[in-house]
């Protein structure tokens, strides 16, 4: 059985209209998962925890067009891929609200799993490090950096990303591993702006200036950090190599 929580108060999720011309029906067709003796009644309250859960409109996964009044969707069928997705995700649901009755809870309740455990409003539930490093490999640099900052206007203080300093650290990171030493040292510049009083910013910096070939750049990032966290072992280490090459006779 579908969890309690999509049982949800009806609201305006319908396009604008639609009540007017569209009711649900009393036997709705092609339930494969949902239990087929559902009516639409039972069924309505499902369908709006799904286009909460995801912030969708029933176009994402039904056969119509937005703006239209529901009456002219297809609501059987299945042409549209993300129904058959949709349906796959409720059928791990159920494996994984069985699996959590296994599980004795560690507090006064039992956790309840459902779609918005995970998607908090999106259709694919991506880490924010993930989103940006998507729209890096399709659109470059640049395009990853507007998309955080459309996201964190449209998203800060939700639950749909971490826009903590960790998310940007992991970005910069993986452009560091694909040798996009560059595009690093941006996005660890960005992330030094946003969160000035962490020492690891700073620390990130410095290891993409130093991967980047700018060693004073790299020191002077890495005394930052270490002037934050005296206790810093990268910071104290990477200076001490910096030092330590300096200190060398260079090589005939």
């Amino acid at each position: 059985m579908v969890s309690l929580a999509f049982c949800l108060t009806v609201s305006s999720s319908l396009p604008v209209g639609a009540q007017d011309t569209w009711t649900w029906p009393e036997k709705p067709k092609n339930l494969q998962v949902l239990p087929k003796d559902w009516p639409g009644s039972r069924l309505r309250p499902v369908m709006v925890g799904f286009t909460r859960a995801l912030g969708v409109r029933c176009s994402y996964c039904h056969k119509g067009e937005e703006g239209k009044t529901l009456s002219a969707y297809d609501f059987a069928s299945d042409d549209n891929p993300n129904k058959n997705r949709a349906r796959e995700m409720l059928r791990m649901l159920n494996d994984i609200e069985d699996h959590l009755k296994k599980i004795e809870p560690s507090g006064d309740r039992r956790v309840n799993m459902w779609c918005h455990t995970c998607h908090h409003g999106r259709p694919r539930p991506m880490t924010l490090d993930e989103e940006l490093g998507e729209q890096y490999r399709k659109k470059g640099l640049q395009a990853a950096l507007d998309d955080y900052a459309d996201l964190k206007r449209k998203y800060y203080g939700r639950a749909a990303f971490d826009f903590g300093e960790d998310s940007l650290n992991v970005f910069g990171y993986s452009l560091l591993e694909n040798s996009d030493t560059a595009g690093a040292v941006q996005v660890f510049k960005l992330n030094a702006a946003m969160f000035p009083d962490s020492a690891n910013v700073w620390d990130s910096l410095a290891e993409g200036y130093l991967k980047a070939g700018d060693i004073t750049q790299a020191q002077e990032n890495y005394e930052k950090a270490l002037k934050l966290d005296p206790e810093s072992r990268s910071a104290k280490e990477a200076l001490k190599r910096i030092k330590d090459s300096q200190a060398s006779p260079k090589q005939k």
